[in-house]
């Protein structure tokens, strides 16, 4: 049984590549593209790209995309079940990326965040080894309660649960102790460094996923282009390097480890192993654009 059920986001990403500042107030010249994407529908296209067997993803979606959302899935090797929500558009996300290739999100969760606990059915988990849970889910009150329902069901199967963060902003608008709260359980923690220096208050990375890792069994925090840290029971017990890359767009580079990350485990890696097929896939990300895996 090597299953993967992510519950997650999708989103339709607005990517635009702007080589000089934004100029207030006028035109800034840019390159924009129009892609699927999302925190977890990302991860699970990656898993799938991994060798990952059976991935599942359950997200909720507007009528206006349902389609080519998933069209995309499928074609990606992830078997989509999307709820089609007739009152919320498809969630959007305008990713602005400078000539450094860093990204700032404009983010309407929209249909995303409307996933709700009657979308959700036990018999999700049948043959699911593990089940992963995007953090945006835990920033609005109904998918909110979908995800612990989610979470608490894996638990009572013995189903492995990663939760990844997602977004320090919306981490810290949630607050910090609720946020935690709330991913209780999990079984591993797929934090940035931002996100693991905003859970702990502690401002080195190695200290911050050593103390979240007292927390949950087993916590991987991604250092952007320095790599990632491995934390168990306490300690920074790994750090692996990532490959040399020319960085043009960072959108989805932590969604690309979290779904390697996830494929190397279930095929049976250890945790550093797990990191460093992790970065592999990071550095395959910032490399293109958008957040999925070159077809």
């Amino acid at each position: 049984m090597r299953g993967l059920l992510v519950v997650g986001d999708v989103v339709t990403d607005v990517v635009a590549r702007h080589a000089e500042p934004l100029a207030p107030a006028t035109d800034t010249a840019a390159r924009i593209r129009t892609l699927p994407g999302g925190a977890g529908a990302n991860a699970a296209c990656w898993a799938a790209s991994r060798g990952c067997q059976e991935v599942r993803l359950l997200a909720r979606v507007g009528t206006d995309a349902h389609d080519w959302h998933a069209d995309a899935l499928r074609a990606a090797g992830v078997r989509p079940l999307l709820v089609a929500d007739p009152d919320a558009p498809t969630a959007t996300v305008i990713a602005l990326v400078d000539a450094g290739a860093e990204r700032t999100f404009l983010t309407d969760s929209a249909a995303a965040l409307r996933l709700a606990p009657g979308d959700w059915s036990e018999d999700l988990l049948d043959g699911v080894a593990h089940l992963h849970v995007s953090g945006y889910m835990f920033f609005a009150d109904t998918s909110r309660a979908t995800a612990r329902l989610a979470l608490a069901a894996a638990r009572d199967r013995g189903v492995p649960v990663s939760v990844d963060p997602a977004s320090a902003g919306f981490v810290g608008a949630l607050g910090v102790d609720r946020f935690l709260a709330s991913v209780e359980g999990a079984d591993v923690l797929l934090p940035n460094a931002d996100e693991a220096r905003l859970l702990t208050g502690l401002a080195e990375p190695a200290d911050a996923a050593a103390e979240l890792s007292r927390r949950f069994p087993l916590v991987a925090v991604t250092l952007g282009a320095a790599g990632a840290l491995v934390a168990e029971q306490g300690a920074a017990v790994e750090r692996v390097a990532a490959p040399e890359v020319r960085a043009v767009d960072s959108t989805g580079a932590g969604d690309a480890f979290t779904g390697a990350f996830l494929a190397a485990r279930l095929a049976g890696a250890d945790p550093a192993e797990a990191a460093r097929a992790g970065c592999r896939a990071g550095a395959e990300a910032v490399g293109s654009v958008g957040g999925r895996p070159r077809g």
